[in-house]
């Protein structure tokens, strides 16, 4: 949908025409109004331009063929919106049918701003269906757990380990070897759409102050991006696991937990590493 279909500017004052403020300007041009005061009195409180930026990129020529092209953009937006409602029904009566828990899960502590995410409580469906709230890992909105419950379906017995479930989901080291050498051990490449949906999780806890993205950037800074992203996905993949296979649900102990746990194994390391040396840790402070 092109703002300017009509000879205005709308977008520079407005940054998303798809939102409250922007379709009922769109629907109001089609409608009739042309008066930019009357159109710029539309805006949601929550717009950041005010009243006056508004007016002022609604100045248009308002030709018919701009106009008619604007309304066709709008027939079009609606009949997609049609057939993603019908789309989201269809998939809400699938899910239903696939209930074994009676249970609801608990209110959720974060909020999906997935705007393409299906318009009806996707969460509460698949607690019902999987027996755990996978949403509750960081990184997993709703869209990521349904892709993946769609893919692994909520039995998981199939898999004797968590390493069977990881190999499955391509994220295994390869054996390329040639004459008793390893000439490489990457992971394979995958079609596999919930590897996939989990990469796209993983990537998204760079920035986030949970455990897991702690353990993201620490991956990160001892290894390239694909490696590390692989890394994050293993990580997820064996919570998904633990959570389907044994009903527990995931608890983050937050950054700083995992940063000192993180602290408390290298300590750990080191120690054990100076005595088999026949040497002894002593900490900066008692040694000065």
């Amino acid at each position: 949908m092109h703002p300017d279909a009509a000879g205005i500017d709308v977008g520079s004052a407005i940054s998303d025409v798809v939102g409250v403020t922007g379709q009922k300007i769109l629907r109001a041009i089609v409608a009739g109004e042309r008066d930019p005061q009357e159109l710029a009195s539309y805006r949601d409180f929550r717009i950041k331009a005010d009243e006056q930026e508004i007016a002022k990129s609604l100045q248009g020529n308002w030709r018919a063929e701009h106009l008619f092209a604007l309304k066709q953009a709008l027939d079009a937006f609606d009949f997609c919106g049609a057939q993603l409602a019908e789309c989201d029904a269809q998939m809400q009566r699938c899910l239903r049918a696939l209930h074994t828990h009676e249970r609801s899960p608990a209110k959720a502590n974060k909020r999906s701003t997935n705007r393409n995410a299906p318009k009806f409580d996707v969460r509460d469906h698949l607690y019902k269906v999987a027996g755990v709230d996978l949403t509750r890992i960081d990184g997993i909105d709703v869209s990521t757990a349904l892709v993946v419950l769609s893919e692994i379906g909520p039995d998981l017995s199939r898999f004797p380990s968590v390493k069977h479930f990881a190999s499955w989901l391509g994220l295994c080291p390869g054996t390329k070897i040639s004459g008793g050498k390893v000439l490489g051990a990457a992971s394979k490449r995958s079609a596999n759409r919930a590897a996939q949906a989990l990469k796209l999780a993983a990537a998204a806890l760079r920035s986030s102050k949970s455990a897991l993205g702690a353990y993201h950037r620490r991956m990160l800074a001892r290894m390239d991006k694909p490696r590390a992203v692989t890394a994050t996905v293993h990580k997820l993949a064996r919570l998904v696991y633990v959570m389907m296979t044994r009903g527990e649900e995931f608890v983050d102990h937050g950054q700083l937990y995992y940063e000192q746990r993180y602290k408390e194994r290298v300590d750990r390391h080191l120690t054990l590493r100076a005595r088999q040396l026949g040497m002894e840790l002593v900490p900066a402070a008692l040694a000065a």
